[in-house]
């Protein structure tokens, strides 16, 4: 994980709260996570606030704030909506939200045997936020972008050595890079669609989170999540309930395994600090390798 450049903890929260949200700065914080981009801290029983960790991610933060409301009225599912948006101040020079807090248990800490429970709602979500997106929308330098574009980044992490399968898995991202290139308008996608930010409870879908790579592009990136969340048959079904919305397109899920590829060989090559990524990793790298085409 990259370092951290800046120290978040629940002294500064509290201070940017007295600072700019004074009716919340007397409810308990603690702190939910240190992620890649940001920290997470829940706040009383009804918030979490989100700040920044690293610079890069200071634009994310602001694309959240300024789309996500357009993407929460696509969907039925709950999303991660600001409720209240902290500014730059001399406590803290970055932007910073307040969003609602969402009962859930990430899925990421479940097998996905048992995340068929997910399928229909994942699937809804996914067809209802491919579209067309406004000509200001966010453009992801790293994902909704042609696989020829990852694809240097995508071979300089595949080491034979670390990698047992390695002549399989240059077969299958030389088929995926042979595929045609999305060519259609912008589409609105999520970006980050794996399993730790997906909450369920009770076995179904409660809600989707993190939205720092949200943009605009090739929807195929989300699309991955059929192998990095499912076994065969969840993902089959998975894939049967998107066409009968969007219509058959082969060229789009053979991307889309491109992308699941692409994120596996991320995860196993820079989680060494974390076991839940690891093992989502290996599962979405043998789901790809194993798998049945579509």
């Amino acid at each position: 994980m990259p370092a951290a450049e800046v120290e978040l903890n629940e002294t500064l929260v509290t201070q940017l709260l007295r600072e700019q949200h004074p009716d919340l700065a007397h409810l308990p914080i603690h702190t939910l996570a240190n992620g890649w981009d940001n920290g997470v801290f829940r706040l009383g029983k009804d918030f979490v606030v989100r700040l920044p960790r690293r610079e890069i991610s200071v634009q994310l933060i602001r694309n959240e704030q300024q789309f996500i409301p357009q993407i929460a009225d696509l969907t039925s599912l709950k999303v991660p909506v600001p409720l209240r948006r902290g500014v730059p101040s001399e406590l803290f020079a970055w932007p910073w939200s307040i969003t609602e807090w969402f009962d859930g248990e990430a899925a990421i800490l479940s097998a996905p045997r048992e995340h068929g429970g997910l399928v229909e709602e994942l699937a809804d979500f996914v067809s209802s936020i491919h579209l067309p997106a406004p000509t200001n929308a966010p453009r992801n330098p790293v994902r909704g972008v042609p696989l020829r574009l990852r694809d240097r980044a995508f071979r300089d992490r595949l080491a034979p050595a670390r990698f047992e399968r390695h002549a399989e898995i240059l077969n299958a991202w030389q088929a995926s890079l042979a595929l045609p290139e999305w060519e259609r308008e912008p589409y609105w996608f999520h970006g980050d669609l794996h399993a730790a930010n997906i909450l369920i409870k009770a076995g179904k879908l409660s809600a989707i989170i993190d939205f720092g790579d949200l943009g605009c592009g090739d929807p195929a990136i989300d699309l991955a999540a059929a192998w990095m969340l499912f076994e065969d048959q969840d993902r089959r079904r998975f894939h049967s309930l998107v066409e009968a919305r969007i219509g058959p397109n082969p060229a789009l899920w053979g991307r889309a395994r491109g992308w699941a590829l692409h994120l596996a060989t991320v995860m196993l090559t820079q989680s060494d600090d974390s076991p839940e990524f690891l093992a989502l990793g290996q599962h979405t790298l043998s789901a790809v390798l194993d798998d049945r085409p579509l």
